[in-house]
């Protein structure tokens, strides 16, 4: 299976951010939750939440809101400028550049848009996300309002069209990277270069700058990690390159193991092809209705029996607005797979033998009858 989803051109304004048309088909599916819990108004400050339902992404220096009424109207507040797009019927704006200098209090600032369109209306039943902007509703209207976290999550699992062609760009950001990452990745080379060199790639990719800090992994260490200042890729041991940029607020989270010197033992080669292996079963297994622990425990016992250990982390989670999303590929939750969203699977074996460790990680798209592995990138160590 393929994701037949084109590249859309930068002047193309059906991914000026996300599709508007789009925007309001999550709005009508937000407004079905309201109706079943009789709710008179949704107000929502996280960024990513407001993204989702309105289409504005808001510069990471400024502040947003949007609110949802039960009559199907919606309200978008922005910094300094309303907000002209077809997916609210009332843009509103607050002042966040005060001669050129942004107030400290940008988020009461914010709220009070919010406010005085919930007070000219009838407002009994109110519920709110958990952000900053939401608490400063509640705290100037003076009420304590549901909480609606959770639904908004659970929306989130699937992906719509225009979701999946931003993260379609940024999966092939990543793609550019490792062919950067094998081209520059010897022994010598320092973690800076390598995160500065990817970074640049990233960017050049996405032809603008990523939307979040470029993570997650470049560190020759056990597991990974975070950049270490002078430490410097070593013979015969593994690089693990956990990948994951942000374009348009959309995220890829997909790793690949490289050996530095291009000559992987019998030992990592072994261990490498398990987890080939783990990444196929998760393939045969992964469908909707298929409860996730369940391939947890089939990758934990096929790694025990293989290699003698199994899993010492999550086997992965969903990805999209946020590096971690529902699914949760991991035996402290109990998630059922549900058409339409992506997730990652990432299988890891660590340990001195390994010098020191290593990760293969795809993004999977749920579809009706499996998934498509939405980065079918090459996954050898050499």
């Amino acid at each position: 299976m393929r994701l037949d989803l084109p590249f859309i051109a930068r002047n193309d304004k059906f991914v000026t951010m996300l599709d508007p048309n789009q925007c309001r088909i999550r709005q009508q599916r937000l407004l079905t939750v309201m109706q079943q819990k009789s709710l008179d108004a949704v107000v929502i400050g996280a960024p990513h939440h407001v993204y989702y339902f309105s289409g504005h992404l808001a510069s990471w220096m400024h502040r947003s809101a949007f609110a949802l009424f039960a009559d199907g109207q919606s309200t978008l507040v922005s910094a300094n400028h309303p907000v002209a797009n077809q997916a609210v019927d009332q843009a509103l704006s607050y002042e966040a550049n005060v001669n050129a200098t942004m107030p400290s209090d940008q988020t009461r600032i914010c709220a009070r848009g919010i406010v005085q369109t919930l007070t000219g209306r009838k407002i009994n039943r109110l519920a709110m996300d958990t952000s900053a902007v939401s608490f400063q509703v509640a705290h100037q209207l003076k009420l304590t309002p549901q909480t609606i976290d959770d639904e908004l999550f659970q929306m989130r699992r699937v992906k719509d069209v225009d979701e999946l062609v931003l993260m379609q760009r940024a999966n092939e950001c990543t793609r550019v990277m490792y062919e950067r990452a094998r081209e520059i990745v010897r022994p010598g080379v320092s973690e800076i270069e390598v995160f500065t060199e990817l970074q640049a790639t990233a960017v050049k990719t996405a032809d603008e700058p990523l939307t979040a800090l470029l993570g997650n992994d470049f560190g020759c260490s056990p597991t990974g990690g975070g950049l270490r200042h002078e430490h410097k890729a070593k013979v015969g041991a593994l690089y693990i390159l956990d990948l994951g940029p942000a374009y348009r607020g959309y995220f890829a989270d997909n790793c690949r193991t490289i050996s530095i010197d291009r000559q992987p033992t019998d030992v990592q080669l072994r261990h490498w092809q398990a987890l080939v292996d783990c990444l196929a079963m998760v393939q045969r297994m992964a469908r909707p209705g298929v409860r996730c622990v369940e391939i947890y425990n089939a990758v934990d016992e096929f790694l025990r029996q293989e290699v003698g250990g199994g899993m010492v982390h999550h086997l992965g989670h969903g990805v999209g607005l946020e590096a971690h999303e529902y699914p949760h590929l991991n035996p402290r939750w109990d998630d059922v797979l549900i058409e339409g969203e992506v997730f990652t699977a990432e299988p890891g074996l660590y340990g001195t033998e390994l010098k020191y460790g290593m990760r293969l990680e795809n993004n999977y798209l749920v579809k009706k009858d499996g998934v498509e592995n939405l980065t079918p990138y090459p996954l050898e160590l050499a």
